[in-house]
């Protein structure tokens, strides 16, 4: 039977619960046991896939089709695992769920309350995860912090649950923050005591205690914070500030984190954690041989979460360069009123990153006819790849004003259009073209190349708009290349221009399939060249 730890977090918020808890899963998993991780967030839309990149940063898709949280990257990127629906509850799910066994009958007339209805709804699906019996820990991360409103009904969900399965199978780690004030040159433990207290209130007593820090915390605090918290010294657990997420597995690690927790579960598993390849990439990202810089062109480039699966990507695909990739961020509707020259000097490649609506898209179309002209190593995903189709069509297919309906319905030539399945939608939540699709690679394209042997492959999409089959003759005799295909419904998914150094745009997401222990190959692909366009620059101008 699993065994089960919550991640809570107090103080303030954005303090990283979700990477501890992959974190923590990691170290598990090198040990050789079966894990996976749940997030639970307390806000009431049904899902983040409504919500403003601006509001909660990007939304991550996971195979099923499930849009959800972002904490659910980290878990598949540090893990190398797939997650699904199950993965993600939010509070509207939660009361829709209550709410519809309300309308049917199945309380048999009982007065519908938070306790014991929802609280029963949560603990549902915190043991659905278990359903096929085959993991031996589950680790929950509960979004929010202690003391907001939103998250009462979770925290009270994890005190019934320790009752009902026993200290030996629940545990709670406290994420906490002890800040250092300048002023008097110490770390204050205040706020931590605090934030346990307001535990305490609700009857929940955290087993371990995370205490986020920017200096080293001495055994004189650690023993102070225990005292008053009501844990043992070596149930205080320093997290420090580091320059990498993935070094954190590494720094609990030397905390012995795993340890404690392992001991407090009663699991018995002498194995030390096998980390010999985590410890090869964190020593490619901190030992560099090379540096490549991208400009990522977008429109929500002010929170940097938005695109945070492509920067992840970057990473893993530069480490296995071992190449620092240097990001330019570059707001996509401030270029169509800059100098695109000046926008783009000393890069080595452009990404035209995913979005949605007319903000912004010309200022995309303007970066990759800059690059396509100028023989820039260039990718595309999603809405990039759309944006590509539709400056080839303006400026080298003859299709002068070509555009997507989605921007311009009365447009001549709709070389992007709305897809059959989505025409008469009302409801816009959950309803896009989600989750895994098969791609059928042509041979002999560089995708072909990039994807070594596989014939078909299968990716993850997130997008109302689709290539306008109508127009793709016209496009592909005009030189370009649609080397992907979608075989049950015949839409492109990959289109290239052999002529150009590296020119890929992909309507799929590849981004989110990319893990530490599997860079992406389109996105490895891709900084290669800029690395080969990086050196011919060098070249250039040494000569």
């Amino acid at each position: 039977m699993a065994k089960y730890v919550f991640v809570t977090g107090g103080v303030t918020s954005s303090l990283g619960k979700g990477i501890l808890a992959a974190s923590l899963a990691k170290l598990l998993q090198a040990r050789g046991l079966k894990v996976t991780i749940q997030k639970l967030d307390p806000y009431i839309n049904i899902d983040p896939g409504t919500l403003n990149p601006y509001e909660h940063g990007e939304c991550y898709v996971t195979e099923d089709g499930a849009e959800t949280d972002l904490d659910l990257g980290h878990y598949e990127r540090f893990l190398d695992i797939k997650t699904s629906q199950a993965n993600n509850v939010t509070t509207g799910r939660i009361y829709q769920s209550v709410i519809n066994k309300e309308r049917r009958g199945d309380y048999l007339g009982k007065t519908v309350q938070v306790v014991p209805h929802i609280t029963d709804e949560i603990k549902n699906r915190i043991l659905l995860l278990d359903q096929s019996k085959s993991y031996d820990v589950i680790i929950t991360e509960i979004g929010g912090t202690v003391g907001d409103i939103e998250s009462l009904p979770y925290i009270e969900a994890i005190r019934q649950l320790r009752l009902e399965l026993g200290e030996s199978r629940c545990i709670v780690l406290h994420l906490t923050l002890l800040p250092y004030l300048k002023a008097a040159g110490e770390l204050k433990t205040k706020p931590t005591q605090h934030s346990v207290k307001m535990l305490l209130e609700i009857g929940v007593q955290p087993d371990v205690l995370i205490c986020r820090t920017e200096h080293p915390i001495t055994q004189e605090i650690r023993r102070k914070v225990a005292l008053f918290c009501n844990v043992t010294p070596d149930a205080v657990i320093e997290a420090l500030d580091v320059s990498s997420i993935y070094e954190v597995p590494l720094k609990i690690a030397k905390e012995k984190l795993d340890h404690l927790v392992l001991r407090k579960l009663k699991i018995k598993n002498n194995k030390a954690p096998e980390l010999n390849s985590w410890n090869t990439f964190v020593q490619s990202l901190q030992s560099p041989k090379h540096q490549i810089d991208i400009g990522l062109v977008g429109k929500y480039v002010e929170l940097k979460d938005s695109y945070l699966s492509i920067s992840e990507a970057l990473i893993h695909a530069g480490a296995a360069l071992e190449a620092k990739v240097n990001v330019r961020w570059i707001h996509s509707e401030k270029l169509e009123a800059k100098s695109i020259s000046d926008s783009f000097a000393n890069l080595d490649g452009i990404l035209v990153a995913p979005g949605f609506g007319e903000r912004g898209w010309e200022g995309k179309i303007a970066a990759i006819q800059y690059a396509r002209t100028q023989g820039l190593p260039f990718f595309g995903i999603c809405l990039g790849m759309q944006c590509a189709t539709v400056e080839f069509a303006r400026h080298v297919a003859n299709m002068h004003h070509a555009d997507s309906t989605e921007m311009n319905p009365q447009t001549k030539y709709p070389v992007i259009d709305l897809m059959e399945s989505q025409v008469g939608l009302l409801n816009k939540g959950g309803t896009m073209r989600l989750g895994t699709y098969g791609c059928r690679i042509e041979t002999g394209s560089l995708a072909s190349k990039i994807y070594g042997q596989s014939k078909t492959v299968h990716e993850r999409h997130r997008h109302r708009y689709e290539m306008n089959n109508k127009f793709r003759a016209r496009l592909q005799n005009a030189g370009l290349r649609m080397s992907g295909i979608n075989p049950d419904h015949d839409l492109v998914e990959i289109i290239e221009i052999p002529e150009h150094p590296w020119f890929v745009a992909t309507q799929f997401h590849p981004e989110y399939s990319s893990t530490v222990a599997r860079p992406h190959p389109l996105f490895v692909s891709f900084l290669n060249a800029s690395l080969l366009n990086r050196s011919n620059r060098v070249q250039k101008f040494s000569a």
